[in-house]
């Protein structure tokens, strides 16, 4: 008779978040299998930015090398969806997956990230992570000095330009569809001398495979050579909200940019014996950032286990102790 397989911790995401979590797990000797399905939010990026000692590292390979330690402390990884998720009367939980087959898992940690929606301008997406950016953290030091535009799209805008103005004294703020500038922010634009364009943004200008400009509906080019925008940033909370979670609005102010799974400071969500980390509870953190709170929320998951394995064996010392008398 075929049985499901039963681990202390499932992970459902395979990025710096899952990863890290994993290996703190798996190096408290507990059993863990990360389940991976290849779609990771900063694969269209050259590299990895401002991770100590792994500056540069692409995506791809920083991954690769996170599975390598996983596996030599004993952890498991196995490429694939998460369809869903449930809680089980006795305890613990049961991960289904894509293309069937189960498996049982004592703690769930869900970091299945975010993905980034994108204005509705032709040709961003093609650009996504290259000359089409949004942090200036994660990729401002490679257009430094370039001519940079900012597609104003959501109540960032001026924070970000401001950003980037301290990467290039070349920085132009296209209006697009947002409504003018109040008279501070406008003050503050002039003041940095940042050029505003109004306009509708209809298109990029791409030549030899670079970023040559943005085009209005009027028919101008301006010439840029990157572009920075303000995605909204969308939990990938399917499988949170299979086990009852919901996600809420991340707030600027009183405006919605993008959606997270809450949970506390160490990632414990509502849902007992449920942890989140990385991108899908905190939207803006960079690799480094999700990779820490893996690894906090894999610490505080095996400092949970122990102390019901406490209480199991203290109950236990308890009926044998008192079997004596």
């Amino acid at each position: 008779m075929e049985t499901t397989q039963r681990y202390d911790v499932v992970v459902i995401g395979g990025g710096p978040a899952g990863l890290a979590g994993a290996v703190a797990l798996a190096r408290s000797r507990r059993s863990v299998l990360v389940v991976d399905d290849g779609t990771p939010r900063n694969a269209p990026a050259d590299g990895v930015h401002n991770y100590l000692g792994r500056e540069g590292t692409p995506p791809g390979e920083l991954l690769a090398l996170g599975r390598a330690e996983l596996a030599g402390y004993g952890g498991a990884f196995r490429e694939g969806r998460v369809s869903g998720a449930e809680a089980l009367e006795g305890g613990g939980f049961r991960v289904a997956l894509d293309g069937g087959g189960d498996v049982d898992a004592r703690r769930l940690l869900v970091t299945t990230g975010l993905t980034d929606e994108l204005p509705d301008v032709p040709g961003l997406a093609q650009r996504w992570g290259r000359d089409v950016l949004h942090c200036p953290y994660c990729h401002g030091w490679e257009v430094r000095e370039r001519a940079i535009g900012v597609l104003a799209c959501g109540p960032m805008v001026v924070h970000q330009t401001l950003l980037m103005r301290q990467l290039s004294d070349d920085v132009t703020v296209f209006r697009h569809r947002q409504p003018p500038f109040d008279d501070e922010q406008a003050e503050e634009l002039a003041a940095r001398g940042i050029r505003v364009v109004d306009g509708e943004v209809v298109g990029l200008e791409v030549v030899d495979d670079r970023l040559t400009g943005v085009r209005l509906a009027s028919g101008e080019v301006v010439a840029v050579e990157a572009l920075a925008v303000q995605p909204r940033f969308v939990a990938r909370g399917g499988v949170a909200e299979s086990l009852g979670l919901s996600t809420s609005d991340l707030l600027v102010g009183e405006h919605s940019i993008g959606s997270r799974v809450d949970a506390d400071p160490t990632g414990a969500t509502a849902v007992p014996g449920v942890y989140v980390a990385g991108n899908v509870n905190d939207p803006m953190a960079q690799v480094v950032a999700g990779a820490a709170a893996g690894m906090r929320a894999g610490s505080m998951i095996n400092a949970e286990l122990v102390a019901e394995e406490t209480r199991l064996a203290v109950a236990a010392h308890r009926e044998r102790s008192a079997a004596r008398v």
